[in-house]
């Protein structure tokens, strides 16, 4: 399977302190390969090396140990930038310019025509949702809106490659929708998608493959579905959703399950071990009156797979 990135051994050592500076390591020995094509998440929480990792891909920092490789070629390789997107966790734009500007700026750096540029800008900045207001100047946009023209930055020049640093953060619902739905269709036109998150619900819906950094550390890479699958407990039983229970059914229930939990007056969850068929309790509940709301089989998340491993 060809690799649009490779890490091998990657560690980043700072020096944190003024007065009495120690070492702090960041990232420590973090070997990774990312197959071309799909959409492949970094996951971890704040402080996990994420960010740092991205940044040593693009040559922003420098690695203390271990080597990686884009696109087949060294960090910071003149080639391989050409072929690649990155938008930045926080990113800074120079804001007495209009976002038309500054993505005809951008493009002109690939060496595109003043035309080409010109249509690149324009296309890419629909593409967001920056249409109408391409014209107005950055210090006056919101901070979902500066989220937006940095993505249209990351895909000016069409790269293989799109790194993107915690691309959902400051958007509303409907940005990181359309977010998600750009993402995917980064992936149908047969490019790579890096992104770093901390945003679970996002990473299961877009990728296929995902790693998971703690303190630094590698704790679990792979397929979603092997994570999900490998888990302890996956796959195991039900959860009944049901109102209008009688106090007293509730009681005499939750003896038979393997959880309950009272969500409001007469609302009730119910989570059964996978040797309980849900037929009997559902009946039960409907002869006490009570009405079910939705059967559920359990399943384990990415959630479940990263509370499991970040905790270890």
């Amino acid at each position: 399977m060809a690799t649009a990135v490779v890490t091998e051994g990657l560690t980043k050592d700072f020096r944190a302190g003024f007065w009495r500076s120690r070492p702090h390591r960041a990232l420590d020995g973090l070997s990774l390969e990312i197959p071309t094509g799909g959409v492949f998440g970094l996951l971890g929480p704040n402080g996990a090396g994420k960010s740092t990792t991205l940044k040593i891909l693009i040559n922003l920092l420098w690695p203390s140990a271990g080597r990686a490789q884009v696109l087949g070629r060294p960090p910071g390789d003149v080639d391989a930038r050409r072929r690649l997107g990155f938008l930045p966790e926080h990113p800074t734009f120079y804001d007495h310019l209009t976002a038309e500007e500054l993505l005809t700026y951008f493009a002109g750096l690939f060496g595109y025509s003043p035309a080409d540029r010109r249509a690149r800008a324009s296309r890419f900045l629909d593409l967001v949702g920056i249409g109408a207001d391409r014209r107005r100047l950055l210090r006056h946009y919101s901070k979902g809106m500066v989220q937006r023209v940095g993505i249209a930055q990351a895909l000016i020049n069409d790269p293989e490659l799109v790194i993107l640093d915690e691309p959902m953060s400051g958007l509303d619902p409907i940005g990181r929708r359309d977010v998600r739905d750009l993402i995917l269709k980064l992936r149908d036109e047969g490019r790579t998608v890096l992104f770093s998150s901390h945003i679970l619900s996002d990473a299961e819906l877009l990728c296929s493959r995902v790693a998971i950094l703690a303190k630094g550390r590698l704790v679990a890479s792979g397929a979603l579905s092997d994570l999900t699958a490998a888990q302890p407990g996956s796959g195991d039983g039900w959860e009944v959703v049901a109102i209008n229970v009688p106090p007293e059914v509730a009681d005499r229930l939750t003896a038979r399950v393997r959880r309950a939990t009272c969500i409001a007056p007469g609302r009730y969850t119910f989570e059964l071990a996978p040797e309980v068929r849900p037929e009997t309790l559902v009946t039960d509940l409907a002869s006490a009156g009570a009405s079910v709301v939705s059967l559920t089989p359990v399943r384990t998340t990415l959630e479940d797979v990263f509370m499991e491993r970040i905790t270890r």
